[in-house]
């Protein structure tokens, strides 16, 4: 037999016949690379499937992560949406406060003070639906950068505000804004006849008629500037309040405070007496503005 072919032998466990196969060397060549063909293809194909079913399992995921980032990226609109009527309902109380207190700020003249807003609902979960989650990041990007803009002139505006309320409070604590002492108005501020000579003069404060020894208190706050005796006014007290405006007591019977001491609203500075030149009991009562007298009504509530 040649060479180039193989003979098999098939021996059955019975009785049968002896079977003989004779192959030749190249189909045997083609047999094996077909076998090793499909092997080969075989296991590409469950590598091919192994391969498959990870990414369905990863796009499993990453669709499952899909819908999360939506609901998140939701509820973040919807955060951002209640920040922005936050800041809005803000700028609506910075404005209220300024109009009570009457202060503009030149700064925002002609500006609002609130934001421009952010996405609408229907346009956000359209958006949202649509998979243009893109445009919805953008979007929240932009207002998150509005509001932190809004927020920091916010805070600037309320900054002010106090800054300016408190000031106005100090000029509220320094106006004479309370009576000195409990009594009755005898003579009144300007011109009047003088119960002394009976001539016209200028009268540079009002007259208080009240019970010898009554309390005199301090109208608002200050420091006692001048402890002195006049022969006109007797014993007397000046007190600096600031922004420009004192207040003089004429005619005590008692001094309670000293030179350079502070006084509170409300703080005994001394008493009503008779000193001076004086018909009977009371106090002389004056404001001054800028060294210059003014009618202590325009003040007292």
């Amino acid at each position: 037999m040649p060479k180039n072919f193989y003979t098999f032998l098939i021996i059955p466990q019975n009785k049968n016949s002896t079977k003989k196969i004779t192959i030749s060397n190249t189909f045997l060549k083609v047999v094996v690379v077909c076998v090793a063909a499909i092997l080969l293809c075989s296991m590409y194909m469950y590598y091919d499937y192994l391969t498959i079913k990870r990414e369905k399992a990863e796009l499993a995921r990453l669709r499952k992560m899909t819908r999360e980032h939506k609901v998140q990226i939701q509820g973040l609109a919807e955060r951002i949406d209640n920040f922005s009527q936050r800041m809005d309902e803000l700028s609506q109380l910075d404005k209220e406060i300024r109009t009570l207190v009457q202060h503009d700020d030149r700064r925002y003249k002609g500006q609002l003070l609130g934001i421009g807003g952010s996405i609408s609902d229907e346009a956000r979960i359209k958006s949202i639906y649509d998979n243009d989650q893109e445009r919805v990041l953008s979007d929240i990007r932009q207002t998150v950068d509005q509001l932190t803009d809004d927020a920091h002139g916010q805070k600037k505006s309320f900054s002010e505000l106090i800054t300016f309320l408190k000031r106005r409070k100090s000029i509220l604590a320094a106006t004479p804004s309370v009576w000195p002492v409990h009594g009755w108005v005898t003579s009144e501020f300007g011109y009047r006849k003088s119960p002394m000579s009976g001539m016209r003069e200028f009268h540079k404060g009002i007259d208080i008629a009240a019970r010898n020894g009554t309390v005199i208190a301090a109208p608002a706050d200050g420091i006692v500037k001048e402890v002195s005796f006049d022969r006109e006014m007797g014993r007397m007290v000046r007190i600096d309040h600031g922004y420009g405006m004192s207040t003089g007591y004429g005619h005590l019977l008692k001094i309670t405070v000293q030179q350079g001491s502070m006084v509170k609203r409300g703080d005994r500075i001394g008493h009503v007496g008779t000193s001076g030149r004086t018909t009977g009991s009371h106090l002389h009562y004056s404001v001054m503005l800028n060294n210059v007298p003014v009618n202590p009504r325009k003040y007292i509530q």
